[in-house]
């Protein structure tokens, strides 16, 4: 019980990052905390649990994700995750001349990743929020490391597009 106490709040956060509500976070948390500890014989060092435990929730969150995206329409009002103050968000968008957008909201950033596509917007997370590296991404989106690298750069540009515009 300690554990899941230590651990249920990140988890939530990082499966509600992905899959944008609350009730199936909370359900693919559960359901990875299950299978966590069902297969805990199987984990080599107890130091790396969280790391473990986030990579079974973000593969189960982006497995229901895949499964569910054809078929359930989200509005913008409804995508209500939490980006964490200590992001590196504003030292990878940096303007041409420099400057960044060290003043920018969390709204406005919000707002602007919610209305990229869902693939870039996915990639972001991962990479930025999340903190996972290309080959990470690699394994968990399932694709090549030079589709990761263009994606993710897809998704800056993108991103970066957007928060011009609603500077």
């Amino acid at each position: 019980m300690m554990l899941y106490n230590n651990y249920c709040k990140a988890m939530y956060n990082v499966s509600f990052r992905i899959v944008k509500d609350s009730f199936i976070a909370e359900d693919i948390m559960q359901e990875s905390f299950l299978t966590a500890f069902s297969k805990l014989n199987d984990l080599k060092n107890a130091e790396t649990f969280g790391s473990w435990l986030k990579r079974i929730v973000v593969n189960n969150s982006i497995s229901y994700y895949k499964r569910e995206q054809n078929h359930i329409e989200v509005g913008i009002d409804k995508v209500l995750y939490k980006i964490e103050d200590d992001t590196n968000l504003e030292e990878a968008f940096e303007t041409q001349n420099g400057s960044s957008y060290k003043n920018i909201k969390n709204s406005t950033l919000k707002t602007s990743l919610a209305s990229i596509k869902e693939s870039y917007e996915m990639a972001l997370t991962l990479y930025y929020i999340e903190g996972y590296d290309y080959d990470e991404m690699c394994e968990i989106l399932n694709i090549s490391y030079a589709n990761c690298r263009t994606l993710l750069s897809r998704a800056k540009a993108s991103l970066k597009k957007k928060l011009q515009h609603a500077c």
